[in-house]
């Protein structure tokens, strides 16, 4: 019988599956400081949409912010997801900026509106997603600049691709990541994105967004020689973005499409990655 899940890997499996079956190729003495780096990501990930208002979410993230701090200067937070974080930076020592400059960038969840340009949500996706697998890396073992180049490509490739599969969710909740820049170039306002469903104007900015998350992935791919065997379970997420914008050019990049962001990921596909080291 298989043995139960940590609480940090149950609620990483509930609300991140595509990050829990990546950790789950990830030496298994090194899986729980992944469920609590990616259970902390999840965390801050969803302040957005479970806040009222900005200024509560201010708060959340100055909540985390103190969190950290408590972490690297000896204290403690009756929290158990503060608890695991704790366990990963004394075990792997964790570089706490880039805990800090993951918790910066989420601040613009709370901002209301696109971004402003496609290099401007690219920022975003470095700040997030970037900043977040190089810690995975350091948990693993991977320290050295070339990794965290890497992890710097792996992670907006990741992201763009991600914030196309949820564009459906984001219009629901009203929001908007798709660029400004390039939905005034196809004449789309941002609060229409909904009523655009099936135009070639969204469907011209959705490849433009997939075709800049493809450059960073191949540049993430043609680096991964940089990173040891044992680290690259950080990097499998570029794999199932390459597979999700593979589906997603299938549709003529419909982002509404149900049939391309399947919330289920490629586990076989990963499994074959893995045996071939092609990840």
């Amino acid at each position: 019988m298989p043995a139960a899940l940590s609480p940090l890997a149950d609620q990483v499996r509930r609300h991140d599956r595509d990050r829990f079956v990546t950790a789950l190729f990830a030496p298994v003495e090194r899986r729980e400081a992944l469920f609590a780096l990616y259970a902390f990501n999840d965390e801050i990930a969803r302040i957005r949409e479970s806040v009222s208002e900005p200024l509560l979410g201010e708060m959340r993230l100055q909540w985390w912010r103190d969190a950290i701090e408590l972490i690297y200067t000896g204290g403690e937070r009756a929290h158990p997801v503060v608890r695991g974080l704790a366990g990963a930076v004394r075990e792997h020592d964790l570089t706490r900026a880039t805990f800090e400059r993951l918790i910066d960038a989420r601040a613009a969840d709370l901002v209301n509106g696109p971004p402003d340009t496609l290099a401007t949500l690219e920022a975003y996706a470095a700040g997030t997603a970037s900043s977040l697998i190089e810690l995975v890396l350091e948990a693993l073992g991977a320290r050295e600049n070339a990794a965290r180049k890497v992890a710097h490509h792996a992670g907006i490739g990741w992201a763009l691709a991600g914030l196309l599969r949820a564009v459906p969710f984001h219009t629901r909740a009203g929001r908007v990541f798709l660029p400004k820049e390039l939905l005034e170039r196809h004449g789309i306002a941002a609060e229409d994105i909904a009523a655009s469903k099936g135009t070639a104007g969204l469907a011209q900015i959705a490849s433009a967004v997939a075709a800049r998350a493809r450059e960073h992935l191949v540049a993430a791919r043609a680096g991964r020689g940089d990173v040891p065997r044992t680290a690259r379970a950080a990097l499998l997420t570029t794999s199932l973005a390459v597979t999700y914008l593979g589906r997603l050019e299938h549709t003529r990049y419909d982002v509404f499409d149900p049939g391309w962001s399947a919330t289920r990921p490629p586990v076989a596909r990963l499994t074959i990655l893995a045996a071939l080291g092609r990840y």
